[in-house]
């Protein structure tokens, strides 16, 4: 098991494919784009298939999501997937995407084994969107979107972030539409992930901010006992249900106590948070010559070790905090 000195334990992993993206989001990336990682540094297809058969089969982990920058660029995604889905015990596997390329994808990812999808939607305005995303792409967005649910890639998970002057306004706007079309909506705060490391937290807008917004047109309870466990989103229900609505506050009111996931970069680092300043490299135990390339069991180890070593938490509510090197588009969401 990935174990760490505070009992949590790591079955949730989250897989980069690339740190490439096609938008431009003003919260992750300059609109000029970044220097992206060179083909040679990314996992190869078989590195990524053999890790993640390594983390299911050897050390406990169940859920595999699917992340990027924009995972749909990568060209092996559908075939990673199919052999992901092959592997006993069979993981649950997800996707985090901005939907783009989800309308000619959709139903090959289904074929080929995935279980559901995340994407990320901020806004229902046209103009709005190309503001914050540097690119006139809301309508792909919205048919993607629709096409994963009529690929049965269920719930359809809509992330939102709020961000001031632009969007602040929309939370029941998107809660409606999102119950209307069948979708499960989830806000997230506004996190210091950017790669200008612009991110301020006096300026961001918090959970109690969107709860307080919901809150003039729905009335929201407490999903069951209102304990999350190790769910990032606090889930509300909505008007009585049948529909819910979730809040990730990383920032505001972290979950870190109940953490249970472990990060792998595009090429092919361990990250044990997603905060994290330090990694560990499996990419080099794979590629090593001298001797010989590691065996499973090693990587294992090295994986382990790794978690092992996790801190208690982010440590966003520290004054010392110092954001990551690598933005989310290299980090993996």
């Amino acid at each position: 098991m990935l174990l760490d000195t505070y009992g949590r334990i790591a079955t949730d992993l989250r897989v980069s494919l690339t740190d490439r993206c096609n938008l431009r989001c003003t919260y992750c990336m300059p609109e000029e784009g970044l220097q992206w990682l060179a083909k040679p540094d990314l996992l190869t297809d078989d590195e990524i298939v053999r890790l993640i058969r390594i983390a299911v089969t050897d050390l406990g982990v169940t859920e595999v999501r699917f992340t990027g920058g924009e995972p749909l660029l990568r060209p092996g995604l559908v075939g990673i997937v199919e052999r992901c889905a092959a592997l006993e015990p069979r993981p649950r596997m997800s996707l985090t995407t901005n939907g783009i390329g989800l309308k000619r994808t959709a139903a090959a990812l289904r074929a080929a084994g995935l279980d559901r999808v995340n994407v990320s939607l901020d806004t229902l305005r046209p103009e709005v969107f190309k503001t914050l995303t540097r690119r006139d792409r809301h309508h792909d967005v919205l048919d993607g979107m629709a096409a994963a649910r009529d690929a049965g890639l269920t719930p359809v998970k809509v992330n939102a972030v709020l961000m001031p002057g632009l969007n602040e306004d929309e939370a029941p706007d998107l809660l409606a539409w999102a119950m209307e079309e069948g979708y499960e909506l989830r806000f997230i705060e506004q996190m210091p992930l950017d790669a200008q490391h612009g991110w301020k937290r006096d300026g961001m807008i918090t959970a109690g901010d969107i709860l307080e917004s919901l809150r003039t047109r729905f009335t929201l309870t407490p999903e069951g006992d209102g304990e999350r466990g190790s769910a990032p989103a606090e889930r509300w229900v909505v008007d009585g249900g049948p529909h819910t609505v979730g809040v990730i506050a990383s920032v505001t009111r972290p979950f870190c106590r109940a953490c249970d996931r472990t990060r792998l970069t595009a090429d092919g680092q361990i990250r044990t948070c997603l905060f994290a300043t330090e990694e560990t490299d499996l990419r080099a135990a794979l590629r090593a010559d001298a001797p010989s390339p590691a065996s499973d069991a090693a990587v294992a180890e090295l994986w382990k070790k790794a978690m092992w070593g996790k801190k208690a938490g982010s440590g966003l509510d520290d004054p010392s905090f110092l954001q990551p090197d690598r933005p989310m588009s290299a980090i993996g969401g």
